[in-house]
């Protein structure tokens, strides 16, 4: 098919600026920030939104942008196609060799964020340059929203509370994939990552000395015992064709190798996606662990934070998206997702506002690749200017689609 001249301008601007943008993306990938801290990213994207003549303001909580780009006709009342990127840093290291490796300890963007920004960024760019060339565009506000602290899941929750998804009507984003080379792009319909609970687990009891467990209650092996009994019990508690994962990432307790200490803390996830699952899953933890704490004399109590539902990607925003890919790399590079990701993803909580999708850009320069949170990942960084023509795309053709429902 033939791009019109609006995809053409869109690709011709995208090859002639892709330097620019992975200069850019180099930038915030050796300064980090983490969660709830991202004032410098945030003050950086702020600054080129404006030079844009896009307008645009940090949020109000000090971290985080949210920028308006008003096309034919649109004015501030018109309801906004959002796009959204995530900005905030792993708190790990970064252990690349490469020039642009963190020069922030124990911080690293190991999970991509700052292409997503760059991508974002750069699609404002685009079609800012687009609004001043004279070519026909839809009328429509598009919103871009630069949103901190994805990672602890507190982000997407405080745009939605400060009001920023007020009188949008659809949101699209993006995630890299390194599982995917460079170039090729994953889409679902549907549920497209797990919910996520992240579970505090805490043994309380007696301790004393080593030499004397039978004076304790011995919060250790109380924990250990649950622990087990966990990871062999649940997966049979459940459907076997629904997907569940249960994961401790921290066991903390103790001082000493002769002292049983009287607590010990456990934390982990619980990755469903299907609800009854979850409810099942969750109540089989409270009960396994009132079941040891009877047994042993301790006392467990189980607790569920940071709670992320699934991301479940609506028909009319995904088919934009997949449409949008075709058109950039081809029927064979786009790969129609047949399972969702048991990531978590706090875009989920904007689908409470709004329908939505997220698509997969292909990051990886060979395969295998280093995944997402490996202190040496790094994206082949050609996939920034496929992931500015997809989105610019795509908010587009949601932008005619609207047009046309008006």
């Amino acid at each position: 098919m033939t791009p019109t001249p609006v995809e053409s301008e869109i690709d011709r601007f995208a090859a002639e600026h892709e330097a620019s943008w992975i200069a850019y993306r180099r930038e915030r990938h050796c300064a980090p920030e983490p969660s709830g801290e991202e004032t410098e990213t945030s003050h950086s994207v702020c600054e080129r939104l404006k030079s844009l003549g896009i307008a645009a303001a940090i949020a109000d909580r000090g971290v985080g942008v949210v920028g308006d780009l008003l096309l034919g006709n649109a004015t501030a009342d018109t309801p906004a196609i959002a796009v959204r990127a995530d900005i905030d840093a792993l708190r790990m290291p970064d252990r690349k060799e490469a020039g642009y490796a963190s020069i922030k300890e124990g911080l690293a963007h190991a999970c991509g964020h700052d292409v997503h920004t760059t991508v974002v960024l750069a699609v404002a760019e685009t079609l800012s340059h687009l609004a001043n060339t004279g070519e026909p565009l839809p009328d429509a506000r598009l919103r871009f929203i630069f949103q901190a602290a994805e990672e602890t899941g507190d982000g997407a929750a405080w745009m939605i509370e400060d009001g920023y998804l007020n009188n949008v009507a659809s949101i699209i984003g993006l995630h890299v994939e390194p599982n995917f080379l460079s170039g090729d792009i994953g889409i679902r319909y549907g549920v497209f990552t797990a919910q996520v609970d992240e579970l505090h687990i805490l043994v309380q009891g007696k301790g004393g000395h080593t030499a004397r467990p039978h004076s304790t209650t011995d919060p250790v092996h109380c924990a250990t015992m649950l622990i087990s009994q966990l990871y062999q019990t649940l997966p049979r508690s459940i459907d076997v064709r629904d997907a569940a994962v249960f994961t401790v990432g921290q066991i903390n307790a103790g001082h000493a190798s002769n002292v049983i200490p009287d607590e010990v803390s456990i934390v982990g996830t619980l990755r469903t996606t299907a609800t009854e699952s979850r409810d099942l899953l969750l109540k089989q933890i409270q009960s396994t662990g009132q079941h040891f704490a009877a047994l042993t004399g301790n006392t467990v109590t189980v607790e569920a934070r940071h709670s992320l539902g699934s991301v479940i990607n609506a028909t009319h925003e995904t088919s934009a998206l997949e449409a949008a890919s075709r058109q950039v790399v081809g029927d064979g590079s786009v790969h129609v997702l047949d399972r969702p990701s048991m990531g978590g993803e706090d875009f989920a909580a904007y689908m409470k506002c709004c329908p939505g999708s997220q698509f997969r850009l292909g990051c990886a320069g060979s395969l295998p690749w280093p995944h997402l949170h490996s202190p040496v990942f790094d994206v082949d960084e050609k996939a920034i200017a496929v992931g500015v023509r997809v989105m610019s795309r795509a908010l587009l053709m949601l932008a005619q689609s609207n047009t046309k429902e008006a």
